[in-house]
């Protein structure tokens, strides 16, 4: 367990990720009955972006930064609306940001779910790495609503399945640091979807080489899982396949009107955050009900 995510806090793939996730929980909103956010490959919930490490590679700036960095154009209307919950709580998390400034703090999945949560919901997040978790421990040292645990991400899954809310979603977003991580993603959704079938399951792959990202579709479309799809957005052509090119979520059971929001997000984030003419946006159904 290498893996630390503060070098890629807020980038191009964190700005798709989060604000794909505040929208599955606003659609979860629309009902009163309570719900819960299962986050397996957590982090540690806040990052500070003024780090030695976030500087290094300075990430964040061709992500969020494009959003609401100094000199980040006005969004389009409509996609303010969609941005919203999303960027409302990075807001939060920068009180002294205006036009002029930069944002400093950088909040993760972790504490993106929890600022969206009501009084009625609950969370469990879970981190593996032994310095990490103890960060994440104290960041919710005093929250009733959420549950911390330091278990192996897939381990964690499992042990959280069903949910008693009979309502959620299930963010799954590992770092990718082994190899067979695509193959665990297909099996773990399809042990997960065995137990609690209903639930929203969000799972993150970046995009590198195209070709075993095409084999990870064809394996998750011969499960005959129903109501899947894959959203993905490319920043560059992908010529190299060594460099991230893109990154990609696959959403089982998406919420009503979520492919309508994305129409309209998606396009505008590969344009706004895409690096060369490649960039581009698209969504797939890989099976019926899709």
């Amino acid at each position: 367990m290498n893996y630390r995510h503060i070098y890629h806090a807020g980038n191009f793939a964190d700005v798709f990720k989060h604000a794909v996730l505040a929208l599955v929980i606003e659609r979860l909103k629309l009902k009163d009955a309570a719900f819960r956010v299962i986050d397996t490959h957590a982090g540690i919930g806040v990052y500070d972006l003024g780090s030695e490490a976030a500087q290094k590679t300075g990430e964040w700036r061709g992500g969020i930064g494009r959003l609401l960095g100094p000199g980040a154009e006005p969004l389009p209307p409509a996609v303010a609306k969609l941005l919203e919950p999303y960027l409302s709580v990075v807001r939060r998390f920068n009180p002294a940001f205006d036009q002029a400034g930069e944002i400093v703090r950088y909040p993760g999945s972790p504490k993106l779910a929890r600022e969206l949560l009501r009084p009625q919901d609950r969370m469990v997040v879970n981190e593996l790495h032994p310095e990490d978790v103890r960060t994440l421990q104290g960041a919710f040292a005093r929250d009733d609503q959420v549950k911390v645990t330091e278990l192996d991400g897939w381990v964690a899954l499992k042990a959280q399945l069903p949910l008693k809310e009979r309502r959620g979603v299930v963010l799954i977003d590992p770092p990718f640091e082994e190899p067979g991580e695509f193959g665990r993603l297909v099996r773990a959704l399809g042990e997960a979807e065995k137990r609690f079938a209903t639930g929203v399951y969000i799972l993150w792959y970046p995009i590198k080489d195209r070709r075993p990202v095409d084999a990870f579709k064809r394996e998750l479309k011969a499960t005959g899982i129903a109501k899947l799809v894959t959203a993905e957005m490319w920043i560059r052509s992908g010529a190299d396949p060594v460099v991230l090119n893109g990154t990609g979520l696959v959403i089982h059971n998406p919420p009503f009107e979520i492919d309508r929001q994305l129409g309209v997000l998606g396009p505008f984030l590969a344009q706004r955050l895409g690096l060369e003419k490649g960039a581009r946006w698209s969504l797939e159904g890989l099976s019926g009900g899709g």
